[in-house]
């Protein structure tokens, strides 16, 4: 299947994945970063900020981001870590992980630097493989201790959705499960609602979340079904109207069309002892649904179509 390495007119290599249905994904070297993925009828389905800042050594915001080895500020690092704005490498060796046959897919590295021992003195090799299927997006990241002495580090995947209109969205699979508030210093507490809808700023890390979550948009009659595996926690954000003004890289009236739902590594972080290597999975895929009329059983959409 094709895979297409472009430059574009601000200077940062695109990998572009296409699939024969029609669909598309775009992967930059800058961040290893998913900043693109649209549907056979060529929908955008991932959020990107109208100021989204494309100049290096600026973080991109919009896409999938990624956060390693540190979520926020919750470490020494600089907020949400260094990974997302370093230039990352095609992977030539991505073994042990098997070729991808019939799909397009594009296998990325990330090494320790010079630079980054100064600040986080570990040896790292973090892959990722993106891989584009019909109606669905793939991402496996893993994290090789090349180092001669353990390390932990925290890890997510951070997934801005497209959606109609926030206050039109729920999400499902995270009711009675406990969750750090970080609106309320990060204090713990548990989720009494049945499904999780805004009206407000949103900020919370749900804690050993199931594998299935699904994000439904009412007025799109869209559900994104997020699968993943290895990263037990699911970070929830929107930031409303008063903090989408006072983010720089983030238009007034943002807020209104997008929402993050994460893959995450972050109350109980990954310890990996010497050329031990860690592995995550995540998949997203997209339903047509009725919802609101009653006519998709949210059971399904939660335990999945398979």
């Amino acid at each position: 299947m094709p895979m297409n390495l472009v430059h574009d007119v601000d200077g940062l290599p695109r990998i572009i994945l296409t699939e024969p249905t029609g669909s598309s994904a775009e992967v930059l070297l800058y961040g290893g970063q998913v900043v693109s993925w649209k549907n056979e009828r060529r929908e955008e389905l991932l959020f990107m900020s109208s100021k989204a800042n494309w100049k290096p050594p600026r973080a991109i915001r919009g896409g999938i981001p990624i956060c390693f080895p540190q979520f926020g500020n919750l470490g020494s690092l600089e907020q949400h870590g260094f990974a997302r704005n370093r230039m990352w490498s095609l992977d030539s060796d991505p073994s042990p992980l098997p070729p991808a046959n019939n799909q397009s897919s594009v296998d990325l590295i990330l090494k320790s630097t010079e630079e980054d021992l100064k600040i986080w003195p570990r040896c790292f090799e973090l892959r990722l493989r993106v891989t584009l299927s019909a109606g669905r997006l793939t991402l496996i990241p893993r994290v090789r201790n090349t180092d001669n002495k353990a390390f932990s580090f925290m890890f997510t995947l951070c997934n801005y959705f497209s959606v109609s209109d926030i206050s039109e969205v729920r999400v499902e699979g995270l009711e009675t499960l406990d969750y750090f508030d970080n609106l309320n210093n990060r204090q713990r507490f548990t989720e009494q609602a049945d499904a999780i809808t805004f009206d407000g700023e949103f900020e919370r890390v749900y804690l050993s979340t199931p594998t299935k979550i699904a994000i439904i948009d009412h007025e799109k009659k869209r559900t994104f079904e997020l699968w993943k595996d290895g990263m037990p926690d699911a970070v929830v954000w929107n930031p409303w109207d008063k903090k989408a003004k006072a983010l720089q890289d983030l238009g007034d009236e943002d807020y209104q069309s997008m929402l993050c739902v994460d893959s995450a590594v972050i109350e109980t972080p990954i310890i990996l002892k010497p050329f031990e290597e860690w592995k995550g999975r995540q998949e997203i895929s997209t339903v047509s649904s009725s919802y609101c009329s009653g006519q998709l059983d949210p059971r399904k959409v939660l335990y999945g179509f398979h």
